[in-house]
């Protein structure tokens, strides 16, 4: 089989980190994805990667509940360099060479974010974890995902989430929801279809970058997502 996407970017929430815990980074689920990580790059893949915070703290939360949002959400892009040295941590003790690289400058821990060098990285077949969100408050690492995707010309976003693809419905709780294999960007912003937020959509859309959703559960989903094989729900035009 022929790989379909060469450079991806791929999107993880903060909560899938936690498996069944109720907090913070579960072992096991970051061991887990560094493996499935670790079997791209052994084919030439070149992954860029993008964590969500909401294990640790995620800003709209702490904004819902009296906060100042752009104090709650700069916690929020704190949080997601925790998460994203973890995942480096656990990516190099399987001997794949990772880079951090932070929209907020902290260089006594990562890298700062510059476009070129993201790029050099991923050529030179190192994982390049992008921290710190936008940089900004009011955007979500959703939007993070979908603009690094768009700056290191990836060939796709892929957002791994504990579903199976897009739904007319929250899956859990309604059995007779209906799965979606393709959509359109127009009809996910038009129906509110929670994919992501609709900033980050709307930004997929301008780029025409397309947005598959698949379930990081299942071993090998992503590497099938690479090959172009039907799974999840491919977001396009």
């Amino acid at each position: 089989m022929q790989i379909q996407y060469k450079r991806i970017l791929l999107k993880l929430s903060g909560e899938a980190l936690m498996g069944e815990d109720s907090f913070g980074i579960n072992t096991d689920v970051i061991d887990y994805v560094a493996a499935e990580i670790k079997e791209l790059i052994g084919l030439g893949i070149e992954p860029g990667v993008v964590i969500g915070a909401g294990n640790i703290f995620r800003g709209v939360a702490g904004a819902s509940k009296g906060m100042d949002r752009s104090t709650a959400d700069n916690m929020g892009m704190l949080a997601t360099v925790i998460n994203s040295l973890a995942l480096q941590d656990a990516l190099e003790r399987t001997g794949v060479v990772t880079r951090v690289m932070s929209a907020i400058p902290m260089q006594s821990v990562c890298e700062p974010y510059i476009r070129r060098r993201a790029i050099r990285h991923l050529e030179k077949g190192r994982v390049v974890i992008f921290a710190g969100g936008t940089g900004n408050p009011f955007f979500t690492t959703d939007s993070a995902g979908v603009l690094r995707a768009l700056e290191i010309d990836a060939d796709i976003v892929i957002k791994a989430t504990k579903v199976d693809g897009i739904y007319d419905k929250d899956p859990v709780g309604a059995p007779d929801a209906v799965k979606f294999d393709r959509l359109t960007y127009d009809t996910v912003l038009q129906n509110g279809l929670q994919v992501m937020d609709a900033a980050g959509i709307a930004l997929a859309r301008d780029g025409k970058k397309p947005i598959l959703v698949l379930n990081m559960n299942k071993k090998g989903n992503i590497l099938k997502a690479v090959y172009g094989e039907q799974i999840g729900t491919l977001v396009t035009v």
